[in-house]
């Protein structure tokens, strides 16, 4: 059986385990309104490995008079070992409900979404396969042709 630190991603940077499973990672296809190039997005992760900081920055537009800024709230995510920033947690996940949204006028902001945990590829160091062992090639090499 192949140890948790081989079957889960690690921190680029100081190799920390971060308990990160394949098995949690959406498909490289999901649509999400955020994006994903150049990320890895995950639907659960392991909070005690992560630290977890709320951002909330204001941008510069202006369009109009009244209208100044775009307001972006996300949450930071941080390797807990050696603080690095990994990448972002985001709100457009999967709808948590089934059904219509707010009148039945179907799926939109309204509808609580599930988290989704956003990784740069960058950041994390991709899990690598087990060793492989002369059991997995029928015994390995016998010495005779």
């Amino acid at each position: 059986m192949a140890s948790s630190a081989s079957s889960s991603y690690r921190c680029a940077a100081c190799g920390a385990d971060l308990n990160l499973s394949a098995a949690h990672l959406y498909p490289a296809g999901f649509y999400f309104e955020a994006g994903n190039k150049g990320t890895l997005s995950f639907s659960w992760v392991d909070e005690s490995r992560l630290r977890f900081a709320p951002e909330d920055r204001i941008r510069p537009f202006f369009e109009t008079l009244n209208y100044w800024g775009i307001q972006r709230k996300r949450t930071r995510i941080s390797c807990a070992a050696c603080a690095r920033l990994l990448g972002h947690v985001y709100d457009d996940g999967p709808p948590l409900m089934q059904g219509t949204g707010q009148f039945g006028m179907g799926p939109s902001q309204v509808v609580p979404r599930q988290p989704r945990y956003r990784f740069k590829i960058k950041a994390v160091a991709a899990p690598t396969p087990p060793p492989a062992t002369a059991a997995a090639y029928g015994g390995g090499w016998k010495g005779d042709y």
